[in-house]
């Protein structure tokens, strides 16, 4: 039995669909304790001051590692450390040690920095939450994030280029896992500073937990004097682009959670929890399927295969197209029932759940733009093009952090458009629904970004055939879907007791597997290729091929 489940993690993978469904799988896992976690926090807080605090605290770190850590980017390692490492395997050490040490100087003097200068960072962008304090303690704790997190990147160009990817696949789950050790014990010894020591145990775990196959591969990187700068330059000049747009990312978060800051205590936490729960669905299609496709993708630009490099473009944006549309409308009409199933514990109310499920609904808007700016990103840097993804997102990041704050004002002067808002989400009378806003203006953000990228990628590479008839398909079935899971969360009502989570999440379930029969249903009688193309993937053999698993874009709250 150890032998088989061995021989799982020692696997390799072919095909952009058994990868894309493989990675998938693991990411699920991962997302499902991220769940436990934010129903574990919703549980002990309740949307209010202490859980503000904690998703605040991760900000100024997620910058930090957006900025520093992400120049050791996995997807630009490898291809240096391939390179170097092909003849000599001491020239791959010396390579990764020359980066690990130039990463290490740069993360320990910034980390430095931010901590001696937190106090006034927190009172510059988060002057209105409260407790600054605290917040300034728990920011520092969480300084070591980054570090561990960047380190988990080196040693991951290690682990893939030993195919052992599975391997790495795991660190989110032990990262997970240790913030809920945290919540569960530690927080009654010490508070939220001990949620937050578990936090770092996690990321002391992401990366611990492939030391001992580096160990094995003799590849371990130790700090070094003399570096090879001549290669450090080059990695950080490739970097740079990517390194940009991420903390255009980070700082859009900063800036809305700093608005978040100025609305009533909890709506820190409530947008969040909604951002949080939405990103489940888009780890699981878009990041999956994104990253399945990057290494074929650059594989067939490097040999000039560009009909090939387009097909498998197409492939993957039909893919995320099919799955993302109708878990979109989904999640939508299901919003209430997901949202209490997942956090509706504890000190969580009814008044939070409903403000969270109405910000759930305007995230999940968003979902398909998110998952196709993703493979689109993915698709120029595949293709050596990185300066303008940086100049799409820097936009894109303009558009998103003024968005929200023209809408607040809107939201507060007019009562009609107040009216309108409060009444589509059913957030009548409930106090602090300006946070609406917030994920409105993220999702419109985010769509002009995908719209923008899809223009211009045509432009630059040529038609992908057959999305847009899949985009018509998949309307079809998610509106039919979400009709019929609709009529069953009615029909379900007076069957289960609606006072209680289970009979709550048992009037979600069984409306939630109408809607998807009836969206299966739409896409066979409409002779869906997707459909047929799942199916074929599910049925086949997973066979050998490397594919990236690409380190995460933040640390994870």
């Amino acid at each position: 039995m150890v032998r088989k489940l061995l021989h799982i993690f020692h696997k390799e993978i072919a095909g952009v669909h058994q990868a894309a469904l493989l990675l998938g799988a693991f990411t699920l896992g991962s997302q499902v304790l991220a769940l436990v976690r934010d129903r574990l926090l919703a549980h002990n807080f309740g949307a209010g001051q202490t859980l503000d605090l904690y998703y605040t605290a991760f900000r100024i770190p997620d910058l930090i590692y957006a900025a520093v850590a992400s120049l050791v980017s996995i997807s630009v390692l490898i291809p240096f450390f391939s390179s170097v490492s092909e003849e000599r395997k001491e020239d791959g050490q010396k390579f990764l040690s020359s980066i690990f040490t130039v990463f290490m100087l740069a993360m320990v003097l910034i980390s430095g920095i931010a901590f001696m200068f937190m106090p006034q960072i927190v009172h510059t962008f988060f002057a209105d939450i409260g407790r600054s304090d605290e917040l300034v303690t728990l920011s520092r704790i969480l300084l070591l994030q980054p570090i561990c997190l960047g380190i988990s990147n080196v040693f991951g160009v290690v682990t893939q280029m030993g195919k052992r990817f599975f391997l790495y696949a795991m660190s989110p789950i032990v990262y997970n896992l240790a913030i809920i050790f945290g919540i569960v014990v530690l927080f009654p010894m010490y508070g939220i500073q001990g949620v937050m020591y578990g936090v770092v145990l996690g990321g002391i775990l992401h990366f611990s937990i492939q030391i001992p196959y580096i160990l094995k591969s003799g590849m371990f990187p130790v700090p070094v004097r003399h570096i090879d700068f001549e290669v450090v330059r080059k990695v950080v000049r490739i970097s740079i682009p990517r390194t940009i747009a991420l903390s255009a990312n980070m700082f859009e978060l900063i800036i809305l959670t700093a608005m978040a800051s100025t609305l009533v205590a909890g709506s820190v936490a409530v947008f969040n929890l909604a951002l949080n729960l939405q990103s489940v669905p888009f780890a699981i299609v878009g990041v999956s399927y994104a990253l399945a496709a990057f290494p074929t993708l650059s594989a067939y630009f490097a040999k000039g295969e560009r009909e090939q490099f387009m097909s498998q473009i197409a492939t993957a944006a039909r893919h995320i197209i099919f799955w993302s549309i109708p878990i979109s409308a989904l999640f939508i009409v299901l919003r209430a029932q997901i949202v209490r199933t997942v956090l509706g514990s504890g000190n969580f109310n009814w008044e939070d759940t409903r403000l969270t499920a109405a910000c759930l609904a305007l995230f999940t808007l968003s979902l398909v733009a998110q998952s196709l700016e993703l493979l689109f990103i993915r698709s120029y840097y595949a293709a050596g093009k990185t300066a303008k993804p940086l100049f799409v997102n820097i936009i894109s990041s303009v558009i998103t952090i003024s968005m929200p704050y023209a809408l607040i004002v809107l939201f507060t002067k007019s009562e009609a458009f107040k009216y309108f808002m409060e009444s589509l989400f059913k957030v009548e009378g409930l106090r602090g629904t300006e946070v609406l806003m917030l994920p409105l203006g993220f999702t419109i953000g985010t769509i002009f970004n995908a719209v923008a990228f899809w223009i211009l990628f045509e432009k630059d590479f040529g038609k992908m055939k057959g999305v847009f008839a899949t985009l018509l398909v998949s309307i079809q079935a998610a509106v039919v879907g979400g009709f019929v899971a609709y009529v069953g969360l009615n029909i379900f009502a007076p069957v289960f007791d609606q006072n209680t989570v289970t009979g709550i999440f048992s009037q979600g379930l069984l409306a939630g597997m109408l809607g998807a029969g009836a969206t299966a249903f739409v896409f066979k009688i409409l002779e869906s290729t997707e459909l047929v193309e799942v199916w074929g993937a599910l049925k086949q053999k997973v066979t050998r091929n490397r594919i990236i698993v690409s380190e995460p874009d933040k640390i994870e709250v």
